[in-house]
């Protein structure tokens, strides 16, 4: 017999797959060129030629069995101690190669980070708004994911409720800055009170309670804005993070968790996460991926036409009449409607060939979201098409 659940999960499939199938499918009727589509966050910039130049160089010189072959249940060695090295230089931690476990993308990272620290029954928090597929990737493994209501005045952090819902059933806490779909980079200030926070209720109810920061954005953040890094504030904490953004490469699935030396058991967590992959499949990303991606680590894409791009949106949205929190990072802005129905205006603006994502899936009514990793020639196209939908609409 097949298992109920995964059947019942056909009917909700992602919103945001759905409204891409849907792009593709028009773009094939009048040219995709000519569809606004805002909905998938799929980077737009190529890698950087030095990640390319790697590859053919390890393709044509090394040994095909290294390249190849399966890695260390943990990693590669070299590229866990590169990892940590890299980390060390930037944010000023002592990380070691045995504080990295590698994995399949900030995905898989987050499925091991998580089975590390609760179990059936705990409760995990995360803060509106948040990526929907937080829900299957903490429901699945036994513990219930909770959310936190927005605070939609600056998408920081809704301390109130927050501290209300923070119980002796919490295990841990999940966060995503710069975040999707706000585009918010969550403050020095913020995380300061959010640590402490944390360390009074982990003495108060005498249990630990982890902070997993989920950072595939890290490297997208715009001028002026402070991007802290969440490990510097409360030891407790696993980050995760992938490589998909920052060099574009979503398609290789590579990432990594990095285990806070400061925090309880941190010898052991990435030991544990390698038993946690016999039991997941997360095991084991491929090892070609890994050695390339060690030598360009303190590169990126040319993230530039992202900033770029924002800049243009946020400046005609505005002009528009629409709400809007200036967005700190990523490639998302997250507008707030002309209505309260946020699917409705979604359905409205196809009329006009513009594919924007509602906000109901990720905790908060009323918004949607534009994922602007597009070409900024199409993204000053769409700005005519934005306008007529308020005009006609509004």
């Amino acid at each position: 017999m097949i298992v109920q659940k995964y059947k019942d999960m056909l009917q909700g499939k992602s919103v945001i797959r759905q409204l891409s199938e849907f792009a593709t499918a028009r773009g094939k009727e009048i040219g995709y060129e000519n569809v606004f589509d805002y909905s998938l966050g799929n980077p737009s910039v190529p890698v950087p030629q030095k990640f390319t130049d790697v590859m053919i160089d390890m393709l044509q010189h090394r040994n095909p069995m290294e390249l190849h072959g399966y890695s260390q249940s943990l990693g590669i060695p070299a590229v866990r101690d590169k990892i940590a090295a890299s980390l060390n230089a930037r944010f000023g931690m002592n990380y070691t190669g045995n504080h990295i476990f590698m994995t399949t993308g900030a995905a898989g990272a987050i499925a091991h980070a998580v089975r590390c620290v609760s179990g059936p029954g705990d409760e995990i928090l995360t803060f509106a708004p948040y990526f929907p597929e937080y829900n299957p990737y903490i429901n699945l493994t036994g513990a219930a994911l909770k959310v936190v209501p927005a605070d939609t005045a600056a998408f920081q952090i809704n301390f109130d409720a927050f501290e209300e819902m923070l119980t002796d059933r919490v295990a841990a806490v999940l966060i995503n800055s710069p975040n999707n779909p706000s585009g918010t980079v969550y403050s020095s200030e913020t995380l300061s009170r959010l640590a402490q926070i944390m360390s009074d209720r982990q003495r108060q109810y005498g249990h630990d309670i982890f902070l997993i920061s989920d950072e595939p954005y890290r490297e997208i953040v715009f001028e002026g804005v402070d991007s802290p890094y969440p490990s510097k504030f409360y030891d407790n904490t696993l980050s995760c993070y992938s490589f998909s953004k920052s060099l574009s490469l979503p398609g290789e699935r590579i990432g990594y968790v990095a285990v806070n030396p400061a925090c309880t058991d941190a010898e052991l967590i990435s030991a544990m996460c390698s038993q946690i992959s016999r039991g997941t499949g997360h095991n084991c990303p491929p090892s070609i991926i890994q050695l390339a991606v060690a030598e360009v680590l303190d590169l990126t894409a040319d993230l530039s036409v992202y900033e770029t791009n924002m800049r243009i949106l946020y400046k005609e949205l505005t002009a528009l009449g629409l709400e809007c929190v200036k967005p700190g990072g990523t490639f998302y802005i997250f507008p707030k409607a002309p209505e309260e129905d946020a699917v409705a205006f979604c359905e409205k603006a196809k009329k006009y060939d513009l594919i924007l994502v509602p906000s109901d899936t990720f905790g908060v009514k009323g918004y949607v979201r534009l994922a602007y990793c597009i070409d900024t020639e199409k993204v000053e196209r769409s700005l005519e098409a934005l306008r007529r939908l308020i005009k006609m609409e509004y």
